[in-house]
């Protein structure tokens, strides 16, 4: 697997089964040998040679432990779930199914298409198969097909014979050690890229948005009065119940085959109604509610019972979820996996043709303006938890990595090896002094339980779900490592011991977390739905039919609880005060319904109600709309949010006024943690959303992960965590800087502890973070000592789009006409101190031209002011560059044409061209507006950015005549001269001769402007280092 050069022997354990397996190979053979028997006799001692913690002896919490040995409960074709898990950090990495010697593992397909399916439902690269006398190893990115060969996506294959000589094969890749450096994630890269890939996540989609089209379409002509609501609700329950019971049937917990039984037989919707009431005996769950019951606040579901449904649509579907048609192994599928599968699935809606007959399934709108639905990864969910809901417990899980603070040595970058989730950086919350990191008071489940975690805007949970299973996970720590035993005694014991005499939260408890501590709000319904659908399956992990009967004798109650009062349906942004004032009638039912209005203070009134009201801890990821879409779709309620929220100014975009909204439902000292667009940190649209940080708001952390491709989609996105409480004087922010692997995987590229007051609080300019961070930097020191250029010349855009179109319609080709003709230019044909006019063709909506302008007769027809602009000296400077690129034109002979910006100074014009293209500024303009940045280094340069460059001004009466300022203005004069000559240059030695003077006025043009903003030598050298 990995070059023969670096060989590692075979350890003489290794050796040693080996020679056993030859010495007794024949009693091995035959088939009284069992698959306990082999697992115990030489699978465990060879994956412990490679490092494999196989029995815990670490004593993690079962969360953390290496390595997951499932119970091997028998179904129809096959065990219930592969024999070993191996983990690192609780992370599945690769499964290893086991088989008794005497299968042929290097010919029959059974065992390959189950080890295949195992690893492709669990979405993981590579599984192994093995018996001991044969090791075969897997892709299992490929789709596993009933048909396929034994050696279809087999990609390495040896006998025990091997071992000895090809050890180093097996551990360069397998062992932890290879995990831990990455060497299991390149060898997996290596292999990809084979014919037949097909992720889990794309495939179920697939087929759940088949059984959606065929089920919209059949309950549509079977009950033709239902409206789009009602269907869309009868479809989604019907397939969320399917999916609930079948992976139930996976994990042993539901009969196995019960769904696939009632295709033998006519009136399939029918009969699965009885399985459904027989669920809603059993689980107690809103998924199956069809009778009022006392002390139960939802509402029944007196719809589907009703319905009917031709067993042409069902039969099918519930036929294609089983062994061995079905390629899906749901014991294993995640709910990481279902909740990516469900993000998509909610970006589509049932809706009805015009005459209201035929159902149909059509893209959202504003998922189709988006390109796409994206799920947030896990490793944004777990950040994003730990160092919200960890800080609120106080105590990492197992040992795992505690939440990341804003306490450690300003500037300095994270060590080889070092977390930046390291527990002395412990951040805000309730705290323990300690030096000069602050850690937090360790909390106790009684405390605990008076946590509320909310994400108002769920989709498909996974941010309820990650704070979820680490409220449970650090709960089974807790009460195993105070006492364990007195926690499993009594009338309401917290945990208990299972099968393999591992400790595990009750199923009474998990309820109990659950129902305390996670809320959701999402405007979807459908989504809503879903959201409990993945709470409810977290619940029963890990359960039994067996446990679950035995802790319902116990407990005397249903195994699951009724989420309807922790997740609720409602538009998170609009309160009732959306309606007041204006007559009912305004609004039809429809709107209504699609407006959604939510009243927080009433759905959730407990919370606020209690001292110190609102949430502990708010998360997610808000729906990214921008302004035009809002005014396209939803202009009422975008006119409500500019009236209600501070965020919403300008052109906003609704990501701001989530995040306004998390704060204030935030309680003082609690946390607001989300990923949105780094826009947040430097956009015009985003500034009134900065200045509540500035004044309302304290950040904690920033990760930015503009380098790393977490959407497919041009969003570079960062995540923040922050209370609503105003950060005080010498506040710190933790700041790292993400960058992507090898293998893909993010990692901390840099880490710096920054002032409050120097990047972040500055009347809502764009925070300081987007370039690189100096130590020293001059960069408040230049803003603060002089005027922004608004103050010194009007700065204004060029073309707008519709007059971009106007323009190019007068725009030809120069013919050696008469003068009195305007030139053209745009981003394209602008340098520094020249316009390449005569030298680079200009690209213009479409169209390409070598000498392009506006001939003399066609200037009426220019927009007036826009021909005002052309006519008037001014500085020309490009929109898109890596640096600021700026002409000037003193004749006020070049029309800007789109993407550009003009400036019309009210000091010196060559004074300004100075200093705008000097390197200070372009230090400057980097450090502040790198936000900005588009792929390959690019900035957007615009008006909003351009107007706030301090413009280096000496308070004299009489500064034109300034020593320092002549010498500018005369460096100038001479740069404009050398650009002149440069293409008048008739030989090589010319051309470098002019260059080399265009350099070295370049650096004296740069050290004057050093002096003029007054930096020093130790302040130069950063801006020389970050600009060279």
């Amino acid at each position: 697997m990995s070059d023969a050069a670096n060989k590692t022997p075979a350890p003489k354990i290794i050796l040693d089964l080996v020679a056993r397996f030859r010495e007794l190979e024949k009693d091995y053979l035959k088939g009284r040998y069992n698959e306990t028997q082999l697992r115990r006799d030489f699978l465990d001692p060879f994956f412990k040679t490679l490092g494999w913690d196989m029995t815990n002896e670490s004593g993690h919490a079962e969360a953390y432990r290496d390595v997951i040995h499932e119970d091997s409960i028998k179904i129809k074709g096959g065990t219930k779930a592969p024999d070993y898990c191996m983990r690192l950090g609780g992370v599945r990495k690769f499964f290893v199914e086991a088989k008794k010697p005497s299968v042929k593992i290097k010919d029959e397909p059974d065992p390959a298409y189950q080890v295949r399916r195992y690893g492709w439902s669990a979405k993981l690269p590579l599984s192994i198969l093995s018996d001991f006398q044969e090791f075969a190893v897997y892709d299992c990115r490929i789709k596993p097909k009933l048909s396929d060969k034994a050696s279809n996506a087999r990609i390495n294959y040896m006998r025990y014979e091997e071992y000895p000589e090809r050890w180093h094969e097996i551990a360069s890749v397998f062992s932890k050690d290879a995990l831990l450096k990455g060497s299991f994630d390149r060898y997996a890269d290596t292999k990809r890229g084979m014919r037949g890939t097909a992720t889990v996540d794309d495939a179920f989609l697939e087929e759940i948005e088949k059984w959606r089209n065929a089920l919209a379409l059949e309950f549509k002509r079977k009950n033709p009065k239902l409206s789009a609501r009602n269907l869309n609700f009868a479809v989604q329950l019907t397939i969320d119940r399917i999916i609930f019971l079948r992976i139930c049937e996976d994990r042993g917990i539901e009969r196995y085959g019960q769904l696939q039984a009632l295709t033998a037989g006519p009136k399939i919707y029918e009969r699965l109604f009885d399985i459904f009431r027989k669920a809603d005996d059993r689980y107690n769950s809103g998924l199956f509610h069809f009778s009022k019951e006392k002390d139960r606040t939802s509402s029944p579901d007196e719809l589907t019972p009703r319905l009917k449904l031709d067993d042409k649509v069902l039969k099918p579907i519930l036929k294609g979820l089983y062994y061995p048609d079905c390629p899906y192994e749901f014991s294993v599928l995640s709910a990481d996996i279902l909740g990516h599968v469900y993000e998509q699935f909610l970006g589509k809606v049932i809706t009805l043709t015009s005459s209201g007959a035929r159902a149909k399934v059509e893209e959202k709108p504003e998922v189709r303006k988006a390109g796409g639905v994206y799920y947030t990864p896990t490793y944004i969910v777990d950040y994003i938890v730990k160092n919200t809901v960890g800080k609120l417990l106080g105590s990492p899980v197992n040992g795992a990595e505690a939440p990341v603070a804003p306490c450690a040595p300003a500037g300095r970058l994270i060590a080889e090896g070092e977390s930046s989730d390291d527990p002395s950086r412990e951040g805000a919350g309730r705290y323990k002094k300690q030096g000069t990191g602050r850690i937090p008071s360790p909390l106790t489940p009684a405390k605990a339980a008076d946590l509320k975690i909310l994400d108002p805007a769920c989709g498909s949970g996974s941010f309820l779900i990650g704070a979820y299973q680490y409220l449970l996970d650090w709960h089974l720590n807790w009460y195993t490592t105070n006492d364990a035993e007195s926690h499993a005694k009594g009338k309401q014991p917290k945990i208990y011991r299972d099968r393999r005499n591992d400790w595990r939260l009750t199923v009474a408890e998990r309820k109990r977390i659950l129902l305390n501590n996670i809320y959701g709000v999402d405007i979807d319904s459908q989504a809503v739905e879903v959201t409990k659908l993945s709470l409810l399956l977290k619940v029963l992990e890990g359960e039994s039919e067996e446990t679950l009967q035995t802790q319902q004798r116990l407990f005397h109650e249903r195994a699951l609880p009724d989420l309807s009062s922790n997740i609720k349906c409602g538009n998170s942004l609009i309160g009732p005060d959306f309606y007041k004032g204006k007559a009912r009638g305004m609004f039809d039912d429809e709107e209504t319904y699609r407006v959604n209005a939510f009243d927080w203070q009433a759905e959730f009134k407990e919370i606020f109600s209690r001292k110190n009201p609102g949430f502990d801890a708010v998360i997610g990821n808000p729906p990214y709309v921008d302004s035009e879409y809002m005014k396209q779709y939803s202009n009422k309620e975008r006119d409500y949010c500019t009236d209600t929220y501070s965020s919403a100014s300008g052109n906003w975009d609704l990501f701001c006024v989530f995040v306004e909204k998390i704060h204030l439902l935030s309680r003082q000292h609690g946390f607001a943690s989300m990923i949105i667009p780094n826009k947040l940190g430097s956009a015009e649209y985003a500034s009134s959303i900065r200045r509540l940080f500035e004044k309302s708001y304290s950040l904690h952390t920033i990760r930015d992960y503009s380098k790393v491709p977490i959407f497919p989609v041009a969003v570079y996105p960062m995540v923040f965590v922050s209370s609503p409480t105003p950060a005080k004087r010498g506040h710190m922010v933790l700041l790292e800087r993400m960058e992507r692997s090898g293998s893909g995987e993010p990692f901390i590229e840099g880490s710096h502890t920054l002032c409050y007051e120097d990047y972040f609080s500055e009347e809502g300019q764009p925070w300081r973070i987007f370039s690189q961070i100096y130590e020293g930097s001059p960069v408040a020191k230049m803003s603060k000592s002089f005027p922004p250029l608004q103050d010194v010349a009007e700065v204004l855009g060029a073309a707008t789009v519709s007059e971009a179109y106007e323009i190019k319609n007068l725009i030809s080709e120069y013919r050696g006409e008469v003068s009195g003709c305007l030139r053209v230019v745009n981003s394209g044909t602008i340098d520094r101190y020249q316009a390449l006019w005569e030298t680079a063709s200009l690209r213009y909506l479409g169209d390409s031209y070598s000498k392009p302008i506006i001939r003399k007769t066609a200037l009426p027809k220019l927009p007036p002011k826009r021909l005002r602009q052309a006519q008037t000296p001014k500085i020309i400077i490009a929109g898109m560059t890596k640096r600021l690129e700026c002409v000037g034109d003193t004749l006020g002979i070049f029309v800007a044409a789109k993407s550009t910006s003009i400036v019309l100074p009210k000091i010196n014009i060559r004074y300004l061209l100075g200093v705008l293209n000097s390197r200070a500024v372009a230090f400057y303009y980097n450090s502040t507006f790198g936000g900005n940045r588009l792929q390959g280094g690019y900035l957007r340069i615009g008006p909003p950015q351009l107007r706030m460059i301090p413009i280096p001004i000496i308070e004299t009466e009489d500064f034109a005549n300034e020593p320092q300022h002549e010498a500018l203005v005369s460096l100038v004069d001479s740069m404009l001269d050398l650009h002149r000559k440069l293409p008048e240059a008739k030989t090589d030695g010319e051309r470098t001769m002019i260059q080399r003077q265009i350099d070295a006025t370049d650096r004296e043009i740069d050290q004057l402007v050093y002096q003029l903003y007054g930096l020093t030598p130790d302040e130069i050298r950063i801006v020389e280092e970050a600009t060279k």
